[in-house]
């Protein structure tokens, strides 16, 4: 075959696949369109765990502009009144619930109340969590029950509660707020990082199992969020170094999302019933890394712990929030990080 007839060959192929490729990235994306806009908020009754604060807060108001009612449940009773008043402006059901999701009598009762006072919930987002970073010598077997209790126990016993009572309902809505540490084990997030796997691979079983009652179950695997939880989360350890490290990275634009751009999204594949959700390039980068070449990623992450603070003294064994300890990092690497704080309601009232 010639050179002119193999650059005409080529010409013509690029002139069919071209437009092809654009026909069916129309289609996906109009099919999402489509998908998102057939499942609405208004008048969905939504649970959210650990929903007076951060990514939790943020979720709810975006749900109750959309036309929602919803239930915040969390253990700060000054926490919750603070997050009713600032969703009240809305004008839809705000409903707050104190309530100790380590406790499964607790769970059990806040979940009828939610269904007394809404008649139903078509939407469960299991979004509460605790963060704890520290080298392993200073971890506990406490601290890995209790994230284990925390994001995996609790979501397992909500689902056990609701999935039942959707089923009479013909169906709903069910969100796991997993993260990028249950897809990728991160140095001195060991016990976070275990019980986010946990949850990770609850949330992908029940998903198939589900399906069949019109039960959409989407795991989010969020990388990081600008929420202001850094100030909340604990540290044990070198207490300073690993806060400086942690807010440094919560903050950082090109590491983290914005907690309203996340909060968008998380809603549009919850609505649209989409498996799962990877926030942030970074993380869906790390995660690809990782499948395609585990061992190398094995071995970045031996050399990020190198550059990580070593262990402390005895007083290291002791757990402290970030609103407790010094700023070694320059404010403007904070910034961004120290705002959402503010305006997400995490600066406790009360001691950590």
């Amino acid at each position: 075959m010639t050179l002119p007839y193999l650059i005409y060959g080529r010409r013509m192929n690029a002139r069919v696949l071209i437009p092809a490729g654009a026909v069916l990235l129309g289609a996906w994306i109009s099919g999402r369109l489509i998908r998102t806009a057939r499942y609405s908020l208004r008048q969905k009754a939504v649970l959210i765990t650990g929903g007076s604060r951060g990514l939790g807060l943020v979720l709810a108001r975006h749900i109750c502009a959309g036309g929602g009612n919803v239930a915040l449940i969390a253990r700060d009773s000054e926490e919750l009144v603070r997050a009713k008043a600032d969703l009240t402006p809305y004008g839809t059901m705000v409903l707050t619930i104190e309530c100790d999701l380590l406790d499964n009598e607790q769970i059990r009762s806040a979940v009828r109340r939610v269904i007394d006072r809404f008649g139903k919930i078509d939407i469960l987002i299991n979004n509460a969590g605790i963060i704890e970073v520290g080298p392993l010598e200073h971890m506990r077997p406490e601290d890995f029950d209790r994230a284990m209790r925390l994001h995996f126990w609790a979501p397992l016993e909500l689902i056990s509660q609701i999935v039942p009572e959707m089923r009479t309902w013909g169906g709903g809505r069910i969100v796991n707020i997993s993260s990028i540490g249950g897809k990728i084990a991160v140095p001195h997030m060991a016990s976070y990082s275990a019980s986010k796997f946990a949850l990770t691979g609850l949330s992908d079983a029940v998903r198939a199992e589900l399906a069949r009652h019109n039960i959409h179950v989407t795991t989010v695997a969020p990388g990081m969020m600008r929420t202001g939880s850094h100030v909340n989360a604990k540290f044990k350890g070198k207490h300073d170094k690993e806060f400086a490290w942690f807010a440094a990275s919560a903050g950082g634009p090109l590491l983290s999302m914005n907690a309203n751009r996340a909060a968008r999204k998380i809603l549009a594949a919850c609505r649209r019933g989409q498996p799962s959700l990877t926030l942030t390039f970074a993380a869906r980068a790390a995660i690809l890394w990782n499948a395609l070449f585990p061992n190398l990623t094995g071995y970045g992450m031996k050399l990020a712990n190198w550059l990580l603070p070593g262990a402390g003294g005895e007083e290291g064994n002791e757990s402290r929030a970030g609103s407790q300890l010094r700023r070694l990092t320059p404010e403007r690497l904070t910034k961004l990080a120290d705002r959402a704080t503010v305006e997400n309601n995490e600066v406790s009232s009360k001691p950590p």
